[in-house]
């Protein structure tokens, strides 16, 4: 039996307690690897703190430099690190070739911000009593970071915490998902690689109900998770003297406004992420609000282009559309779908379900405290309703406890400026779905999508504080 391994200060290690990682496509083996037990734990989180000065003040160049590398690594074994994120996660080998893009820009991106860290010079001379006097106002790390990941994106989301924690100078303890642990410690592989010192780094399996310890331990001054509501918000609960950032759920919300006219390319972007990864990302297309005028013709060609996409095993590159993470998380959505038709919905496609795969389920009529539209399906299900106006549009997005994304379809762009001004979200997609991300710019919600952004500045930012240096006694 080959074991991978987990990372602990940097350095391979095994236990007696095996973990299988499964595929939920067909049940076969991804991997092996194991759970890291309590010393484990404890040698990992002793050594990011005994290291965190040293990698705090590493130079800029080693930090830049093992971040290229990774990045570099990872596009020279790009085809097997995308193989593997199929395997352990179900997702259509055609997305995780693309995460696996995503994840080279994201490290390279890193690098780049990791040589810009500079700081900022602020002349102090405005009044009379600090003539002479000047500010250096640099970010710092704040110290360890206990990094916790989700299933739906196994390397790009561990990347993102992974990569600013380097380029901040912060020591990182990741917990990757039980589900998909695999892609996290190939990554540990390639930092493993690097010139980075004993203690930048661990990589640790946990069950989740073990995860309590990390989280608790003062050494870890900072929480990154990622994941679903209850429990990050439990975290922050738990710990509020810690700085904890968090990247929660959504519902996220198409408006297709009345003076859009290419409404077959709206349909097509919308159907491919509804359903991308079987629906299973925080700003997948749920809920669609289109302008009576424009409702029926676009409805239609939603249907035809969900009609359109693949089924089936995730490593055909013809599949679209994959199974779920587990046929429980299946059986939920499809329960969902049938308390929402139980309340009047109309099933325009799918609805139906053959293991953990549900076929991409398109709804109308939903009312909206339907769980379809008031929580976060996480699922191939979309549901298409009609507005009488934008304003109605906009009221119905912002009628929802989350705020992540909202993409409105429209080439009025005082209407884009009402959009961002008006919608309850962190980010505005004009003339495109809400599932647009790209890595380096900030990315976060607001209500119960989380707090602090994403991105790698804006992440370092997160995981960095300002300090000043006062100079006093200059000729200015």
């Amino acid at each position: 039996m080959t074991i991978t391994p987990f990372w602990v200060d940097g350095k391979p290690c095994t236990s007696a307690e095996h973990l299988e990682v499964r595929s939920p496509y067909d049940g076969s083996l991804a991997g092996t690897t194991c759970h890291a037990g309590p010393s484990d734990m404890e040698h990992a989180v002793a050594s990011a703190h005994a290291a965190r000065h040293e990698v705090a003040h590493l130079p800029a160049h080693v930090r830049a430099g093992a971040l290229e590398h990774v990045a570099r690594r990872l596009a020279e074994r790009a085809e097997e690190v995308a193989a593997l994120i199929t395997a352990e996660s179900g997702k259509p080998v055609r997305w995780s070739r693309a995460e696996v893009t995503r994840g080279i820009s994201t490290f390279r991106w890193a690098a780049e911000e990791a040589r810009r860290l500079s700081g900022e010079l602020q002349r102090l001379d405005t009044d009379p009593a600090a003539t002479g006097r000047m500010a250096l106002v640099r970010r710092v790390s704040r110290g360890p970071v206990l990094a916790i990941t989700p299933f739906n994106f196994p390397l790009n989301l561990v990347a993102h915490k992974v990569a600013p924690a380097i380029a901040a100078g912060s020591p990182v303890v990741v917990k990757p998902a039980p589900a998909t642990p695999l892609t996290a410690l190939l990554l540990g592989e390639l930092l493993a690689e690097t010139d980075l010192p004993a203690g930048a780094w661990s990589v640790l399996p946990v069950p989740n109900d073990a995860a309590g310890v990390l989280v608790d331990d003062p050494r870890l001054p900072v929480v990154s998770f990622t994941g679903s509501g209850p429990v990050g918000w439990a975290i922050r609960d738990r710990v509020p003297r810690k700085h904890v950032t968090l990247e929660l759920g959504g519902n996220a919300a198409a408006v297709v406004c009345p003076d859009w006219t290419d409404l077959d390319g709206a349909a097509k972007r919308i159907a491919t992420f509804a359903t991308y990864q079987g629906g299973q990302s925080c700003i997948a297309v749920q809920r669609v609000y289109a302008h009576r005028d424009v409702y029926d013709e676009l409805a239609e060609r939603v249907v035809a282009a969900v009609a359109e996409l693949g089924t089936g095993d995730p490593t055909d590159p013809g599949t679209a559309v994959g199974p779920l993470i587990s046929e429980e998380a299946a059986q939920r959505a499809q329960g969902w779908v049938a308390d929402a038709v139980a309340d009047g919905a109309r099933v325009l496609a799918g609805g139906t379900r053959d293991g953990a795969t549900l076929a991409p389920t398109v709804l109308a009529g939903a009312p909206e405290h339907c769980a379809v539209n008031s929580d976060e399906v996480f699922a191939p299900v979309l549901t298409l309703a009609p507005v009488d106006s934008v304003g109605e549009a906009f009221d119905r997005v912002n009628d929802s406890r989350f705020g992540l994304q909202t993409g409105v379809f429209t080439h009025d762009v005082r209407l884009a400026f009402r959009a961002s001004a008006e919608l309850e979200v962190g980010g505005v997609i004009v003339g495109d779905v809400p599932s647009y991300r790209a890595d380096q710019m900030p990315y976060g919600g607001l209500k119960d999508s989380g707090t602090g952004r994403e991105g790698l500045a804006s992440a370092i930012a997160d995981l960095t504080e300002e300090r000043v240096l006062v100079l006093t006694g200059l000729e200015l």
